[in-house]
């Protein structure tokens, strides 16, 4: 790979060694600019001084972990689009999903080579070029315009990468100073494994620390210059070979050669003469558990593409479906206030803007609503005009639940506010999504002939309240704001207030909950940051 169009490096690890393991790997391949960083939080001191083209993180840090730099660089709206490799030993599912759905770029599992380092800064840096092909008016692929979409995601015409190749049996290295014996292990595996041979102790060392190394390796202990447990020793020190399998095949039969070579991190220990019906059952059972490792590279890769398919989805979802569908309703909008139409044609246009705000409802659920809660979500603040949304909500809901005849009222109302109402500083198809699943939820939960009140009171922040005859059942007071918390309502998925929550915290503003048995009523208030003429987000 040539590293011209990359210009710097961020190598983030807590292990000084791996720091310098990691600049030395890169500069074979022709890098020159590489920074490191002993923690998140330093990496995140200097990403925010001076630009980097890739960062390269470990998992598991002190102060702040990989994970934490990736959430923290996924939500900084200057940041959001670095490519970002996670280097790790972690083995279980949920955290590496945690971590894709942070919008890691690639994954890179532990051990690996300078070739699988390289191939992974490559899949990313070209993520992040097509990303950028994507964005220029003449590409030929779909375009993105959120510049907080990850590097991860893709558009739909894809590209290849090319993977570094090796033998697709699991490679043995034998060390051993006999040439009989190199001969006759090489011999007993040819059939199923690809066989290496070293006659010492310093060439089998340069081997396990190479960009290709072995499986499994069968070592001696006897040996001129270098012996068997000076090598495991320096195998163990070393991230390329720290984790191969050592078996010692040796002559000493003693328990303190064993010990030894146990605290050494052998995984097994076979005597010689060996029995090749012993030695063949146990190469067999670590290779089988060293594959099984390996697949584990193979199991997060498919992970994450699946996850880019996913973001496809909740690319169309979001802009190739939101847009248009936010340009029609307000066109609709615009044809009902028109006075040349009658009151029958007003009113189909109407229902066309509550089915229209259904829809856009169920795409704020889908894709907006998981950003938030991933923490990737990214608000562009604008002026809202919070009384008109109002209005055109009450409109809807007046007409849908006109069976139980409810009275539901809004005061003031927009038309009595003049020309210049007060607004909220946030977005407008979010608003539209919060007070329909509040309103609507109220209109559910009172009685028929009863009343559901909205009010909206200038201030800083606004605060708009929404009142209905019943109370919200005691069992689910204290959870009334939770996901999928919802008691005695068919059908009811618990979903609405929770993502009402969800939407008004990620406008900056707040939602609570009081209950009145005494009067019979149940208030939300919903507060959101006024916008006073200028925007500073």
């Amino acid at each position: 790979m040539s590293f011209d169009k990359i210009t710097k490096i961020l190598v983030v690890d807590d292990t000084e060694f791996m720091r310098t393991l990691i600049d030395i790997q890169l500069r074979s391949r022709g890098a020159s600019n590489i920074l490191q960083a002993k923690d998140g939080s330093e990496a995140l001191r200097i990403l925010r001084q001076e630009p980097v083209d890739i960062v390269l993180s470990d998992w598991n840090m002190p102060v702040m972990t990989g994970l934490e730099l990736l959430n923290a660089i996924r939500t900084d709206a200057k940041l959001c689009h670095l490519p970002f490799v996670m280097i790790t030993a972690e083995t279980e599912r949920d955290r590496i999903a945690e971590a894709i759905s942070q919008g890691v770029s690639d994954l890179l599992v532990k051990p690996y080579t300078s070739a699988h380092l390289i191939e992974r800064i490559e899949r990313a840096m070209s993520r992040k070029s097509q990303k950028i092909m994507a964005d220029t008016p003449d590409a030929s692929t779909e375009k993105v315009s959120d510049p907080c979409i990850p590097d991860m995601l893709i558009p739909f015409k894809k590209t290849s990468v090319p993977v570094a190749k090796k033998s697709l049996l699991p490679t043995i290295l034998v060390v051993d100073d006999t040439p009989d014996f190199l001969h006759y292990i090489s011999h007993l595996f040819k059939d199923e494994y690809s066989v290496r041979i070293s006659h010492t102790g310093e060439k089998a060392l340069g081997i396990c620390q190479s960009d290709n190394p072995p499986d499994l390796v069968l070592l001696d202990i006897m040996m001129p210059g270098m012996d068997g447990f000076e090598v495991a020793r320096q195998m163990r020190e070393h991230p390329m070979s720290e984790t191969i399998p050592v078996i010692f095949v040796t002559a000493m039969t003693g328990d303190d050669a064993r010990m030894r070579g146990l605290e050494l991190g052998a995984v097994d220990f076979v005597t010689k003469p060996i029995d090749p019906e012993v030695l063949k059952p146990r190469v067999r059972n670590f290779l089988r558990y060293v594959e099984l490792r390996k697949q584990l590279q193979s199991d997060y890769d498919a992970m994450l593409e699946n996850a880019r398919l996913r973001e496809d989805v909740e690319h169309i979802t979001r802009h190739d479906l939101k847009c248009p569908l936010a340009g029609m309703i307000g066109l609709v909008q615009a044809l009902a206030e028109d006075g040349s139409i009658n009151r029958e044609q007003s009113e189909q246009l109407r229902l066309v803007e509550e089915t229209a705000l259904q829809v856009l409802n169920m795409i704020n659920l889908s894709s907006e609503l998981y950003k938030i809660e991933t923490g990737r979500f990214h608000l562009d603040a604008q002026p809202v005009n919070v009384a008109d949304i109002l209005g055109r909500v009450v409109d809807i809901f007046r007409r849908t639940f006109s069976e139980k005849r409810l009275t539901v009222s809004i005061s003031p109302d927009a038309a009595s506010m003049g020309e210049s109402p007060p607004q909220s500083l946030g977005d407008a198809m979010l608003c539209y999504s919060l007070f329909q699943n509040l309103i609507k939820n109220a209109c559910e939960a009172a009685p028929e002939n009863s009343r559901v009140a909205i009010a909206l009171n200038d201030g800083d922040p606004l605060r708009i309240t929404i009142q209905n005859n019943g109370v919200v059942p005691s069992e689910i007071r204290d959870r009334f704001f939770d996901k999928f918390v919802t008691l005695g309502k068919p059908g009811g998925t618990g979903l609405g207030t929770y993502s009402a929550k969800l939407l008004i915290e990620a406008q900056n503003g707040r939602i609570s909950l009081d209950v009145s048995d005494e009067e019979n009523l149940s208030t939300i208030t919903v507060s959101l940051p006024r916008f006073t003429g200028g925007i500073g987000m």
